[in-house]
């Protein structure tokens, strides 16, 4: 059953974060939208530029079974500052739906627009002052209710499975980790 997943982006989003992301989940079978808060092409944190689908207005209408947000500097600080992405997030958590971000996204994002609060969280170690006492945990990945987060870059593809086996099943992760090559746990 194929799931529909929202991936915003910015001008400054991490290349490695907004790509593996996008990846494993199109092998899972999602379909995803990559859409900008910004600009259709994006230069990315180290230069690396993209094209997003569209734009994060059009997309406001829609459902997500999804949302999740790559991070970056300044692209965490440009999701954090768009109107239209904050409706979708709070609109995804009143609908108890996936809502994720990794790197700084989730201390710039989703702490300041007060969807981890409280809740368990973890997220790049140079943001984690940003994030009320007692809510940062060490793991990886963290599933929190709906409200998944991860470390940085270094963790993305382990992000981006966790991802799959929310949305689908721990066979279809097995599956798509055996396509990338890693060995199945």
């Amino acid at each position: 059953m194929g799931k529909k997943v929202l991936v915003p982006v910015a001008q400054g989003t991490e290349e490695m974060e907004a790509i593996t992301i996008i990846d494993v989940l199109r092998r899972a079978g999602a379909t995803v939208i990559v859409a900008s808060v910004d600009e259709i092409t994006i230069k990315a944190s180290k230069g690396i530029e993209f094209k997003a689908d569209r734009l994060i207005k059009d997309c406001m209408s829609e459902e997500f079974d999804l949302i999740v947000l790559p991070g970056g500097i300044p692209g965490a600080q440009n999701l954090r500052d768009s109107a239209e992405l904050e409706r979708l997030l709070k609109k995804q958590a009143e609908l108890k739906k996936f809502y994720a971000a990794i790197c700084a996204s989730p201390a710039v994002v989703l702490h300041h627009h007060g969807l981890i609060t409280p809740g368990r969280v973890t997220c790049h170690p140079g943001f984690a002052d940003q994030i009320d006492n007692g809510n940062i945990a060490q793991g990886t990945v963290v599933v929190d209710g709906n409200c998944i987060t991860s470390r940085g870059a270094g963790t993305a593809c382990d992000f981006a499975l966790k991802l799959v086996e929310l949305l689908y099943s721990k066979a279809k992760r097995a599956e798509v980790m055996q396509g990338l090559a890693l060995e199945v746990d």
